[in-house]
């Protein structure tokens, strides 16, 4: 059943893109693995798939080991800085940076271990206590400082939007995430040329994709429920 998913999640991308006027090739399928067994993971991989998204770094660690080592994991979740030196040796992209504080611990160990590492600055659009992020009108300044940290690079900005069961009422958050992006790259703001915009999970990605999302997170419409009893 997960591959018959995930080739049903590319073709809602397929659609979704071109009704906006896009190429469907410009939007990466995030397949969020959390909580789920390698063996689903491994039947994706056999597909061809090679960007999974995790959100809890111990968990990451463990399958970075023990699966294929040119799959592409991007780190998606609440990332501690004592944490970091776990990954950033074995992740494409880290997606929820959301202090200054923690872009500076990643450029440290980044410079420390020799690598280089993208990141994605988490922006709270819709104001939720329980998430964490940036406030927009925080993104600029922000930026301006981490843009001048060695070894990391910021490639765009990511939003976690409020679960809800209509997607439309998140477009707002979307669409304001975009325009951000856009006008801070017509600032030309010394190193910073910013192009992917991660945002948008299962219950939300088509309209994600309609207002510019160049990743979506997909894990429930891909692999199912999870049960985090287990």
């Amino acid at each position: 059943m997960v591959v018959e998913n995930y080739k049903e999640v590319l073709e809602n991308v397929k659609k979704a893109a071109l009704k906006a006027g896009r190429d469907p090739k410009d939007i990466t399928v995030l397949a969020v693995s959390k909580t789920k067994p390698n063996e689903m993971i491994e039947e994706l991989y056999n597909e061809g798939v090679r960007e999974f998204g995790e959100n809890y770094v111990q968990e990451l660690a463990t399958k970075m080991e023990t699966l294929p080592k040119d799959i592409q994991w991007h780190m998606i979740g609440h990332l501690q800085r004592n944490k970091i030196k776990y990954i950033i040796e074995n992740v494409k992209m880290i997606h929820s940076v959301d202090s200054l504080r923690l872009a500076k611990a990643i450029s440290d160990e980044a410079v420390k271990r020799g690598v280089n590492m993208d990141i994605l600055l988490e922006v709270n659009v819709a104001l939720e206590e329980n998430k964490f992020g940036f406030k927009v009108e925080e993104v600029e300044e922000a930026l301006k400082e981490i843009a001048k940290l060695p070894n990391i690079c910021v490639k765009g900005l990511m939003t976690s939007a409020p679960y809800v069961s209509n997607a439309e009422e998140n477009r707002q958050y979307f669409k304001r995430l975009n325009k951000l992006l856009v006008d801070i790259n017509d600032k030309n703001i010394d190193n910073v040329s910013m192009s992917v915009l991660s945002m948008g999970m299962t219950n939300d990605y088509l309209v994600a994709i309609e207002e510019g999302a160049t990743h979506v997170r997909v894990g429930t419409a891909i692999f199912g429920e999870r049960n985090y009893n287990k």
